[in-house]
């Protein structure tokens, strides 16, 4: 399953700018946040330059990991659409040499295909 496999819930949307202010430390001399959203206390940012996967661990959170993907390491994702039953949309993304993908599910708020074009307009490049 990933790095995501053990958490429970759905991703929503976040405003650009309060994610900037929030992770503005981690960002490179003039990377900028495009979009992100928030999972429990997790979140996925996508900047002009990368993605970045934030997962505060421990029943405090205040031990925090920063995992950092160049586009160029994603080799290919797919974007499973939410159906009649299943609300869910997910995101799968896999990064060269590991074999298993990561994986998000978002909720029906989220639009995928927002952040399948996202992803396209980086990965492609």
């Amino acid at each position: 399953m990933g790095l995501f496999g053990g958490m429970m819930g759905n991703a929503s949307g976040v405003d650009p700018r309060a994610a900037a202010e929030e992770f503005g430390k981690l960002l490179a001399q003039g990377e900028q946040i495009h979009a992100a959203y928030q999972l429990v206390r997790d979140s996925l940012i996508f900047t002009d330059r990368r993605l970045i996967l934030v997962d505060k661990q421990g029943v405090t959170g205040r031990k925090i990991e920063y995992h950092s993907i160049p586009y160029r390491s994603i080799t290919h994702f797919s974007v499973e659409t939410a159906g009649t039953f299943d609300l869910d949309a997910e995101l799968k993304i896999w990064i060269s040499s590991t074999p298993e993908p990561l994986s998000q599910q978002f909720g029906k708020g989220v639009d995928v295909y927002e952040v399948q074009a996202l992803l396209s307009n980086y990965v492609a490049r």
